[in-house]
């Protein structure tokens, strides 16, 4: 492969990856390429997306490397999401407030589990619109952020309270007798 085509894939794969980012031993184990290939077309990318010309850069923390947007788009972001409606929120943004709003505060794992995929982009994009912010971290492992709405989030839905959310049904619970039962 030369360093063009890796190059190439490469960016590709960081697109994908979005906000998880790619390890250096992923990206040289799925590209079955060396170490130094991989950097090298590492280093063309960060220098292309450098320029003034782009709204993303290269960016490598804790020996993650992902894209992120530059500094200079923030307020343009922040304008876009602040301008949008409330009623153009996706139905995974819905879940997601959902889950937060019932059970926070609560972990993106744990959201991630209730729903069964990744929201990291959905979390962003709820904290950009300022309905959902952090509120402190959790003692599990890692130290997690810990979500839970906001007053705009309440504005936004007209509640004076969270008493007002819709009472979630109860799941009937079978015992251990009833499964037997039906074996």
């Amino acid at each position: 492969m030369n360093i063009m085509e890796v190059k190439t894939i490469l960016e590709g794969l960081l697109f994908l990856c979005g906000d998880e980012g790619l390890t250096m031993e992923q990206m040289q184990g799925t590209l079955e390429t060396s170490r130094e290939e991989v950097e090298s077309a590492l280093v063309q990318l960060k220098e292309e997306y450098d320029k003034e010309t782009h709204g993303i850069e290269l960016t490598r923390f804790g020996g993650i490397y992902k894209f992120v947007s530059k500094a200079t788009v923030y307020p343009y972001a922040e304008k876009l999401f602040a301008s949008t409606k409330m009623a153009s929120l996706s139905q995974a943004a819905m879940e997601t407030l959902a889950i937060i709003a019932y059970k926070q505060p609560i972990t993106r794992a744990e959201i991630e589990e209730i729903r069964g995929v990744g929201c990291d982009m959905m979390i962003r994009k709820l904290m950009a619109r300022s309905l959902i912010k952090e509120s402190g971290r959790s003692d599990a492992p890692g130290k997690p952020f810990l979500y839970e709405i906001t007053p705009e989030f309440m504005d936004a839905f007209k509640l004076e309270s969270l008493k007002e959310l819709p009472e979630l049904p109860k799941e009937e619970e079978q015992g251990e007798e009833e499964l037997f039962d039906e074996v």
